[in-house]
């Protein structure tokens, strides 16, 4: 019998008297997670029970006993410390931000930050990899800052998968339910105090959406959930987990996020005129907002596309297409095809919005097309990973050179409280102030490494390695516990690892590009290296596969049965269950930080980042972030940034590279000890990898950079679009029918240049045109000069454009244009001619079709 519509729930909670209620305050901020001294209460409060629970305050405010809670009533020092803590937070949140002091034109400016995933705890397992992290340390520089942003995910019951390890090495999974009454969330109500719930109903899906809180310093992150009890069981698992099931529950997950995201935050009172999509997952917010707008000013679909975009920011983390959701059509059919009437579209046009080519009927619905088509800000998140996704999404953009492609690069970080460990912390307060913390930018302040003493940072360093040691002793332990190990097996856990010897890292995501087992190609020659008697080294593995992905598992199997051999027993450690916690320890305590992808496949990457804050040093493929934070003075690159057609070739190469690396620089650099045992070589490069790496990399840098570049902007240009009854995006609609209506009439009846054959580098080159326009005003097109030097196929590599004015009307719609280019470099150049379209208040427009060259 069925007793769940029978029972009669209520939520038991802590019972705090007035003098403790402040512990439930801090333990519902996430800022707890990035403040050490908050951390140190919870800890305090019971060690072994905030072990327990995973470091999770409220979860253990539940389970703590009553009479503890009135003990500690009456220890002094732990009152003392609770209002230490409680102020902290006080001051954090009415403090004066970077924000307020930087960007007052933009007061009105509100910010929402969408992601499929958000890592900001152990405690709050809402993440897979690296794109959660990211958004997790997005949210809490965005707090540090002072931005008005809140961030919009899922809340998942179950999460990602937690991982064991068989006997074999083999990756199992399993999936634990989430109590979300013992989480730092909470449920959004009505006045009433009923749970604030709406509705989506797409296609045959209908169903409740309940919407949860986490606080993270001063923003907010909004979380939806369908395991209500009034949804059927197939739309309470909607929610279930991060990344599962087929094609189909991919898109109502990311219908949920995107467009129930909106519908969440207008519930909320919270209307956002600037919206950032971290990753495609959640680009069909853009189609709410428009279908939105259209409603409420009763505007036409172009017009509403114009403003929406303007105010919308696509952030794209994946160098390969097949990394990118895409859908077929008719599963747009199945959800879209009552929504997308509203539009006043047909239904090609709309299917097209996610199409690279709209003609192209057998072309599928892509996530990224739809968000890059209805974004004025795209970004990858490295340098590198700009150009790829150039190259990738150029398609999108015919008529502009690779180069001009409007698809920028704004390189990760990472937050640089949550990860620095605390004796790290402690030394650089010591050395440095609190500046490091305060503005984590500011190169002068990094430049003071220089003053701590060498033996100083390298006890600071040791100490932390001692601490993973530990840590990885007391996991490898339970590991073999948990799979039914013998008692001498247990026993020797005790004696892996050794606190004195170098210790490397590899931890991440298990994908094949990623090359987890480079490492291994050789173990002879491994044995060899990592048992030298005077120069020992050891590695600790971590890291998950996706549980569809054969060939990730595949490669942890062999770490595994590797670390079984009894040459490597003692000196590699898989620490199976990868997450923040195992990331926390491993960044913080490893020497050297191991990153092996095959270029360019790696986006940006961040652990490498974390490690450098911590003392650590890179040793790493030229790939991703790493591109621009080797210096040849800080860290190690393997290769010189090369890519081989011929992926095992490049394996060989690259293997025997890093194990010449290891022999021959890395390990003998760590062991040229003094005789007080400190390396002070080795302390000049990690000096060097602190002063270069930490102002750079970190997710304050980050968040600035989308602020100036993407956010303003973004707030600036919709606010212009929206002001004076939405006048100017009126007009825009109006001018581009009637200017692309004439556009034929455009054509280049003369162009040239005034060059002799070969010219002296720094000259100036006069080109000229005769342009005819019809009845297109001149001032409605923009003429260019497009040059710089030619490759072997003739072809114009990275140019440089140069506006040419009009220097006379010669009647009937004929005019002279001039101008001039400068040669800075030496070769064969080139240049060509192009005409774009102009609009009298918003500058330079290109959209397909509509760009001239001659």
């Amino acid at each position: 019998m069925d007793f769940t519509s029978m029972l009669h729930k209520f939520t038991v909670v802590p019972s705090l008297t007035d003098d403790l209620v402040a512990l439930q305050r801090v333990a519902y901020n996430l800022w707890w997670c990035w403040e050490p001294d908050a951390t140190a209460l919870f800890r305090r409060l019971d060690p072994d029970l905030w072990k327990a629970t995973r470091h999770n305050p409220v979860e253990m405010l539940g389970i703590i006993q009553q009479t503890t809670l009135e003990a500690i009533k009456n220890d002094e020092g732990f009152m003392a410390h609770l209002q230490l803590v409680d102020n902290k937070l006080t001051e954090y949140l009415q403090g004066n931000t970077w924000f307020q002091k930087r960007a007052t034109s933009a007061s009105n400016m509100r910010i929402a930050y969408f992601s499929m995933e958000y890592g900001l705890h152990e405690s709050l397992p809402m993440y897979s990899g690296g794109l959660g992290i990211l958004a997790g340390d997005h949210l809490k520089s965005a707090s540090d800052l002072g931005l008005p942003l809140v961030g919009v995910g899922l809340l998942y019951r179950q999460g990602y998968f937690r991982q064991y390890l068989n006997n074999e090495g083999w990756q199992q999974e399993y999936y634990p339910e989430n109590n979300f009454y013992n989480l730092p969330l909470t449920l959004e109500r009505d006045d009433k105090g009923a749970p604030l719930s709406f509705e989506l109903n797409f296609g045959p899906r209908k169903f409740l959406v309940h919407i949860w809180r986490v606080q993270v310093g001063r923003v907010p992150l909004y979380l939806l959930d369908t395991n209500v009890e009034e949804n059927s069981p197939e739309n309470r698992l909607i929610t279930a987990q991060l990344y599962f099931g087929d094609k189909e529950m991919r898109m109502i997950q990311e219908i949920l996020l995107g467009i129930g995201g909106i519908r969440a935050l207008r519930m909320l009172g919270i209307i956002p005129n600037v919206c950032h999509m971290n990753e495609g997952h959640a680009a069909f917010l853009a189609l709410e907002r428009i279908r939105l707008l259209m409603g409420k000013r009763n505007i036409s679909f172009g017009e509403a596309r114009e403003i929406v975009s303007a105010g919308n920011i696509f952030t794209t983390h994946t160098p390969v297409e097949a990394g990118i959701d895409h859908f077929a059509p008719e599963l747009l059919d199945k959800y879209f095809s009552g929504y997308y009437k509203s539009f006043g579209i047909s239904h090609d046009e709309f299917i097209g919005l996610g199409r690279q080519s709209v003609v192209n009927q057998q072309e599928s619905f892509c996530m990224a097309v739809l968000a890059l088509k209805l974004a004025g800000h795209a970004n990858g998140v490295s340098q590198l990973h700009g150009e790829v996704s150039r190259k990738m999404w150029k398609k999108l953009w015919p008529e502009l050179p690779e180069e001009q492609v409007p698809l920028t690069a704004i390189t990760n970080g990472v937050h640089t409280r949550s990860w620095v460990s605390n004796h790290m912390g402690n030394l650089l307060v010591r050395y440095l102030g609190t500046r490091w913390l305060e503005d984590p930018t500011n190169h002068t302040v990094w430049r003071r490494i220089s003053k701590i003493p060498d033996a100083e940072l390298w006890r600071t360093r040791q100490n932390c390695r001692e601490k993973l040691v530990d840590f990885a002793r007391k996991r490898l332990k339970e590991q073999l516990i948990k799979v039914g190990a013998t008692t001498k097996e247990i026993a020797t856990a005790e004696e892996v690892l050794d606190p004195e010897a170098l210790t490397i890292g590899f931890a991440r995501r298990f994908a094949t590009y990623k090359r987890g087992t480079l490492l291994l190609r050789d173990l002879d020659r491994l044995a060899r290296l990592l048992n030298n008697p005077t120069m020992p080294v050891q590695f600790v593995f971590a890291g998950k596969a996706h549980p569809q992905d054969q060939e990730g598992k595949e490669l942890i199997r062999q770490i595994i049965q590797a670390a079984h051999q009894e040459r490597f027993r003692r000196r590699i450690v898989f620490i199976e269950d990868y997450d923040i916690e195992v990331a926390r320890h491993l960044v913080q305590g490893v020497d050297v930080w191991l990153n092996t992808p095959l270029r360019p496949m790696e986006a940006s990457g961040t652990s490498g980042m974390k490690v450098a804050f911590n003392g650590g040093l890179n040793l790493s493929v030229l790939d991703g972030w790493w591109c621009e934070g080797y210096q040849g003075n800080n860290g190690w690159a393997i290769g010189k940034g090369e890519v081989y057609a011929d992926v095992e070739y490049q394996n060989q190469v690259e293997g025997r590279a890093l194990y010449d690396l290891l022999e021959k620089e890395v390990i003998p650099h760590f062991y040229d000890q003094g005789d007080d045992g400190v390396s002070r070589s080795w302390i000049a490069t990690m000096k060097a990898s602190m002063q270069s790496l930490c102002p750079v990399f970190s997710t304050d840098r980050m968040v600035q950079e989308y602020a100036t570049r993407s956010y303003i902007p973004s707030y600036t240009q919709w606010q212009r679009l929206v002001d004076d009854d939405l006048a100017l995006a009126r007009d825009m609609v109006r001018w581009k029918e009637k200017l692309f209506k004439a556009w034929p009439q455009i054509r280049i009846e003369l162009a040239g240049a005034e060059a002799a054959d070969a010219v002296a580098i720094g000259s100036l080159i006069p080109v000229f045109a005769r342009i005819v326009l019809g009845d297109i005003p001149v001032d409605h097109i923009a003429v260019e000069g497009y040059f710089g030097v030619l490759d072997s196929f003739g072809t114009i590599q990275g140019g440089e454009s140069v506006p040419l004015i009009m220097t006379g009307d010669l009647g009937g719609g004929v005019y002279q244009f001039g101008g001039s280019f400068e040669c800075r470099f030496c070769g064969r150049h080139g240049f060509l001619l192009r005409i774009i379209p102009r609009h009298p208040i918003l500058g330079t427009i290109y959209e397909p079709g509509y760009l001239i060259w001659g």
